[in-house]
């Protein structure tokens, strides 16, 4: 087993990631999200701003997270190699609800979730991200597998948009996040909300000769059988919270007010500057759904504080915490922020490198640091890519050129000859498009005239053919023929059909094109007064 890489990305499937690269209790906090059904789509980073879901995606999943022999495979694994509760349990699962959506997810959840307890430290927590559609079979899982003695929480966080419709049934406004300890006593710092100022004045209406507000609070033990605490103090004999040393203390400080007349019981002095806040509790509704410049433009994506809260609980500084379905890398942002080391996976190369940009933009000190494992590096890995997989090889090419993935039907095919675009200004108001289109295999003449027709159907000013292969040529005789595109605003002319080759481009070769427009919403920046110093460095 390598040693383990902190503040790395990588691109792959989480479970042959978890397997190869992370020993046995090495990470100290797992936040995941993983997907569950269609109407909650995981990878949202694969749309285009106002159409629809990019048919990548499907492909990407649907062999995953359905039943097939992906599912299958998982299912066996657990039986044969996962502790016997867990695969009495699945099977029982697969018995009593058969052989669907639901049971191929519990199938690969149940596989991922015991290479998860593998990596957690003694020491260490698991929040699971679910809806309540999932929930409960996830809970009985996390029970085989952590235990439920481990259990610890299971918190509501309320969204403050509510799905569904409330003239049918109660709109449902939360979602479901399940909290493990790998053991008994796993790392905790007690998380506080600010006091309600009507609630607290309320509360704390006294004040001392300075003018503190403080109230009175009681001494007395709420078990009565505490013999080591039963004592008697200022003529009161009770079963008292602290020992008569630590009480003697307090009220050589002050700290004890015995009511008038010396009689009754005593009480304690409970300064509302020395209160930390409201102790948190197991439900959420202080966080609202992502806002304003945090936005990123993922349906999906959760709020920085959510992570905060979650990280800030259950690590420390310096502390690993993994997230093995990155999505949009909102955990990741998180821990870098708070000062703790990261380990972020995705199935998909589109996203590490959206995840990538994020961490980039929000931490400026963190550019061309970051470590991606997994993309290709080489033309031999580009072309492996290409024959393993024509969607991922299509986001890594784009990705290197600076392009987004077009949007398109779910129907496979039906991208319009567009696979990705990159946007530039034509003046101060005009927006364009460069056009780009992916091949991976042989090409011909025939694809650079279809390109030379999306060109001219789209009214784009420039299209590129991005290639595996190396052009002939009478292709690019072919893509001389559509002449050039002329720049006002740059007063320059570019070839209006370009063809670039991988070679080329890890060569350095780019788009001949006006300045471009960056085609990702950019993440807000972090400041050191946001963060700390180990939060801005690797």
């Amino acid at each position: 087993m390598p040693k383990l890489k902190t503040n790395t990305l990588y691109y792959g499937d989480n479970l042959e990631v978890l397997r190869d690269h992370l020993p046995p209790e090495s990470v100290d906090l797992i936040y995941l999200d993983p997907p569950f059904n269609s109407n909650r789509s995981y990878n949202v980073l694969f749309k285009e701003a106002g159409k629809g879901e990019s048919p990548a995606q499907i492909e990407a999943f649907e062999d995953t997270w359905h039943p097939g022999e992906s599912a299958n495979r998982a299912f066996e694994e657990v039986a044969i190699h996962g502790s016997d509760d867990t695969a009495r349990l699945l099977t029982a699962m697969v018995d009593a609800l058969g052989h669907n959506d639901v049971t191929a997810y519990l199938s690969m959840m149940a596989v991922r979730l015991i290479e998860l307890y593998r990596v957690l430290k003694p020491s260490g927590s698991i929040y699971l991200h679910c809806d309540p559609t999932a929930s409960h079979y996830l809970k009985v899982l996390m029970d085989s597998i952590f235990g439920p003695q481990f259990f610890r929480n299971e918190i509501a966080w309320r969204r403050s948009h509510p799905k569904g419709l409330a003239f049918t049934r109660f709109a449902s406004n939360h979602d479901v996040i399940l909290v493990y300890g790998k053991t008994a006593s796993p790392t905790w710092n007690a998380q506080y909300a600010p006091y309600d100022e009507d609630r607290t004045s309320k509360q704390y209406s006294l004040r001392d000769d300075h003018g503190r507000p403080y109230q009175l609070t009681s001494l007395l033990n709420p078990n009565s059988d505490r013999p080591n605490l039963t004592y008697e103090f200022k003529g009161v004999t009770k079963v008292w919270r602290w020992t008569k040393e630590r009480m003697l203390e307090a009220e050589a400080n002050g700290q004890i007010v015995v009511p008038r007349g010396g009689k009754g019981i005593p009480r304690y002095k409970r300064y509302l500057d020395e209160q930390e806040g409201v102790p948190i509790d197991d439900f959420w509704n202080d966080i609202e759904l992502v806002t304003g410049a945090e936005r990123l433009g993922y349906p999906t994506q959760k709020p920085l504080a959510l992570l905060e809260r979650i990280i800030g609980a259950s690590s420390n500084a310096g502390d690993v915490v993994l997230d093995p379905f990155c999505g949009c890398g909102t955990a990741v942002h998180a821990a870098q922020k708070l000062g703790r080391k990261w380990i972020g996976i995705d199935i998909t190369n589109l996203a590490i490198n959206l995840i990538r940009r994020r961490m980039e933009d929000a931490f400026p000190n963190l550019k061309d640091k970051i470590v991606v494992v997994g993309e290709p590096v080489d033309l031999p890995g580009a072309q492996e890519l290409a024959d393993r997989d024509k969607y991922q090889f299509q986001w890594w090419a784009l990705d290197r050129i600076g392009a987004s993935p077009a949007g398109g039907d779910k129907k496979k095919g039906m991208d319009r000859g567009i696979d990705g675009i990159i946007p530039f200004m034509e003046g101060s108001m005009d927006r364009r498009r460069v056009i780009v289109s992916v091949k991976g295999g042989a090409v011909t003449s025939a694809h650079v005239r279809d390109l030379k027709g999306v060109l001219e159907r789209e009214g784009a000013p420039i299209g590129v053919l991005l290639t595996m292969k190396p052009g002939t040529r009478e292709m690019k005789t072919e893509a001389a023929s559509a002449g050039t595109y002329k720049s006002e605003t740059w007063a320059k002319s570019y070839p209006r059909l370009q063809i670039l080759t991988v070679a080329e481009v890890f060569a350095g070769k780019r788009v001949n094109m006006p300045p471009q427009v960056s085609p990702f919403a950019e993440a807000p920046r972090e400041t050191k007064k946001q963060g700390t110093q180990a939060a801005l460095d690797l």
